[in-house]
């Protein structure tokens, strides 16, 4: 499967809406929605609200739709099992959804401290079983990270949506294969997503989907997608515990001025030719990631859609 990334930091949801609806008709196979209080930086400039832009994209085409999310004082567990099983009713087994362990700039915002990587990963686990156990119909009361008294979901799917866990590292990733229902990951080199994917199938997740988030800068001239990529993106090819620590948007263009266009360069794979974006993914599904969401940073979306469908996703197509 070949995904278009939303990118709701990026666009704005009326822009989004009408880009889900084109990337259906070139040929992507689902739609993977991002989800953030604010954007990394003041140039990108959006960030609507995931949740009720699902509602109307998934009412607007007909694709499967994922969107990742995080448990925590912006999103209480509960309210994340009431969205995702509301979204699922409507439209049944057309939702997926991966559980991270969030940002302090999209979490900070409730006036909560930030806690280490430790704490986010236990209190992920927790969420996960809320809301697993809320899907099917159980009356739930828990106390811990996240306290829940007598919640019972009454508008139910059929289905429950899939949950995965999202990790970028080994540790997290074997963490997750014992819960999870998939794995997400991202990464710029083959051989460490590699080993992200061994880890979660080493621990429990054998057998389970890989989705990888494949980041890239494609536009028609070589020159444009570089310089484009570099304004919207190179605050995101910061260090990882930078990107989950830094609280506010300033404090992300601040970090960026330090990135060079050769260091994005390292982290980024970026062309003018859609052929060497489809050998890249044939390097991604050789190390096990079965389903690739591709976000192309810059914003240059129509005409990477209309390139894609013609050279990336009909190759895929044909070999799978």
């Amino acid at each position: 499967m070949i995904a278009y990334h939303a990118s709701h930091e990026q666009f704005s949801p009326r822009e989004l809406l009408r880009f889900a609806k084109l990337a259906e008709r070139a040929g992507f196979e689902a739609i993977h929605s991002s989800d953030h209080f604010h954007p990394w930086s003041e140039r990108q400039g959006q960030s609507g609200f995931s949740f009720a832009w699902l509602g109307a994209a998934m009412q607007a085409t007909h694709v499967p739709f994922g969107m990742i999310c995080a448990p925590g004082p912006r999103y209480h567990p509960t309210l994340i099992a009431q969205a995702c099983g509301t979204l699922q009713q409507m439209f049944p087994r057309r939702l997926w959804v991966t559980l991270g362990s969030g940002e302090a700039l999209n979490e900070v915002i409730t006036g909560s401290s930030w806690p280490d990587k430790q704490t986010r990963n236990e209190r992920l686990l927790e969420a996960a079983s809320i809301i697993r156990r809320l899907f099917t119909g159980e009356e739930v009361s828990h106390e811990g990270h996240f306290v829940t008294h007598k919640a019972k979901l009454y508008s139910l799917p059929g289905t429950p949506p899939a949950l995965l866990g999202a990790a970028l590292s080994p540790e997290t990733a074997a963490l997750h294969g014992r819960w999870a229902d998939g794995l997400l990951t991202t990464g710029h080199d083959p051989a460490a997503v590699g080993k992200i994917v061994q880890a979660f199938r080493d621990n429990g997740g054998a057998g389970k989907p890989i989705y990888l988030k494949f980041q890239l800068s494609y536009a028609r001239d070589k020159a444009v997608a570089e310089d484009e990529a570099y304004d919207q993106w190179r605050n995101n090819v910061l260090p990882r515990e930078m990107l989950a620590t830094l609280q506010y948007v300033s404090d992300f263009d601040v970090a960026g001025q330090a990135v060079t266009r050769e260091d994005l360069r390292q982290r980024l794979p970026i062309s003018d030719d859609p052929a060497f974006f489809l050998a890249r993914i044939n390097e991604y599904q050789n190390v096990g990631c079965d389903h690739i969401i591709l976000h192309n940073v810059n914003r240059r979306q129509e005409e990477f859609m209309k390139d894609f469908g013609h050279v990336v996703l009909k190759a895929n197509l044909q070999v799978t």
